[in-house]
């Protein structure tokens, strides 16, 4: 099978038009890299850099995610800290207003509504990029706020704050859209998504890191009391690997048929003729937007608990103490703070479902071109059969949702895990890379089919994520 995909990959090469596109999403995707690395005039990234280093063994938070995400941009202080997130969090949030705001509704459903659905998303990334931006460069004008206060010394080179403060809006802005421009230049040009590849990029970028980390556990420092790991520990660790990204890929492509029949029927001259067909329901249909919506609310709480505890020190003090408590027990890796997320993932894939699957326009769509489930009568019986299946998928793709998102914590706080090697066996990260290596073999694969070559595998083709 290995002597099969290997010669798969030799097969993508010697078709000119792919051939072409991947050196040419390869080239892009080297620009991003660069956009991640290259820092910000006036601030010290070196500083933020090796206090990020120094503290990666205390696990992620939110802070720790969002610098997965931008590549290690964030902790280098370059042009890409802000990544491409401001034109995600653009598309999330006009596609949930698509969902409920009647304009944009209809917009959607237009002959080139989705164009400027599009183009609106890019002003409002434009919007969100300024006030994230700004407010970045006044956390890195007072870190010890940000970061905790144990953080060593000034980011801040340049004495004229405001100057600065505009000058690293304008340069983060201009990172964020030129990472956009990218995405969407691999999207036309390229193979695969592209603003979800510049994010995987960013991703994968940490597997140095992690490899730096796993010798370390074997081959550990001499001089040290700590015991390295031995040959059980690594086939351990390479089997639960396997089995986490074999549970992902099924997950991922899990999806429910519903049968649908369609009756012959009679459109002015023209008599289309039935037949049967089936709607794919899938398992994950959220993807990863649980998890991030879950870690994002709940780095709040935290800091909100810790600020009352020392406003409420002197003139307070049984508040604070109550204060304090609470905060310790929502603590990133906590019992407490693990349930929470399993409940909010658990919450945030039903509102996901809620707000984008419209089972009444699905079954509406069905009953206007002549179409019906098996046992299942037309209108709203359909859309309430539609519901309860969605409705009963949803809780198994929630559950493996929230098992895989507190995999990486548990093996960092119970098993000695270090967290950069962690981090790769679950979490946002391994769901998004895994999702879009599935999307880019599936475009790669439909190239070579049209060639008559192989795919990636003989028997059952990659199928596409609806």
């Amino acid at each position: 099978m290995l002597r099969s995909i290997l010669q798969t990959f030799a097969n993508c090469f010697r078709i000119p038009e792919l051939r072409s596109r991947i050196f040419f999403t390869m080239m892009l995707l080297a620009v991003c890299r660069v956009v991640a690395l290259v820092p910000i005039p006036g601030l010290d990234g070196a500083t933020l850099a090796k206090f990020f280093e120094e503290n990666a063994s205390r696990g992620g938070g939110l802070l720790g995610m969002y610098s997965l995400f931008t590549g290690g941009a964030l902790e280098r202080c370059a042009i890409g800290s802000l990544g491409i997130m401001p034109y995600i969090s653009a598309t999330i949030i006009l596609q949930l207003l698509s969902a409920v705001v009647p304009q944009l509704s209809k917009m959607v459903r237009e002959e080139g509504g989705r164009v400027k659905i599009i183009q609106y998303g890019r002003y409002l990334t434009v919007l969100l990029c300024l006030g994230q931006g700004f407010f970045m460069a006044l956390s890195w004008e007072n870190p010890e706020k940000v970061f905790g206060a144990g953080f060593p010394g000034n980011l801040v080179l340049m004495e004229n704050l405001w100057w600065y403060r505009v000058q690293t809006v304008l340069l983060l802005t201009t990172g964020t859209l030129l990472l956009m421009w990218l995405g969407e230049q691999i999207t036309d040009r390229g193979i695969g998504n592209g603003v979800s590849l510049v994010i995987t990029i960013g991703i994968l970028s940490r597997l140095p890191q992690a490899i730096t980390a796993t010798w370390m556990k074997f081959f550990p420092p001499r001089g040290t009391t700590q015991m390295g790991w031995n040959f059980f520990h690594a086939i351990a660790l390479l089997l639960l690997l396997l089995a986490v990204v074999a549970a992902v890929v099924a997950v991922t492509q899990a999806q429910r048929k519903i049968p649908v029949q369609y009756a012959q029927r009679a459109v002015g001259r023209k008599v289309y003729a039935g037949g049967t067909s089936f709607m794919p329901l899938r398992v994950n249909y959220a993807g990863v937007m649980p998890i991030i919506f879950a870690q994002a609310i709940l780095m709040f709480p935290e800091k909100i608990f810790l600020s009352l505890a020392g406003l409420t020190r002197q003139n307070l003090p049984g508040l604070s103490k109550v204060c304090e408590a609470v905060y310790v027990q929502l603590q990133h890796g906590t019992f407490t703070y693990l349930t929470l997320e399993g409940l909010m993932i658990l919450f945030f894939s039903y509102f996901w479902v809620a707000t984008q699957f419209n089972e009444l326009q699905i079954a509406d769509d069905l009953k206007k071109y002549g179409g019906y489930i098996p046992g299942v009568r037309p209108g709203q019986h359909t859309s309430d059969f539609l519901h309860r299946a969605m409705s009963r998928i949803t809780l198994a793709g929630a559950i493996f949702l929230a098992a895989i998102a507190v995999l990486p914590t548990i093996l960092f706080r119970w098993v000695d895990v270090p967290f950069e090697i962690g981090q790769f066996f679950g979490g946002t990260s391994l769901l998004i890379t895994v999702g879009v290596l599935l999307d880019t073999m599936r475009q790669m694969e439909s190239h070579l089919l049209m060639r008559h070559y192989d795919g990636f595998l003989k028997k059952g083709r990659i199928r596409g994520r609806f």
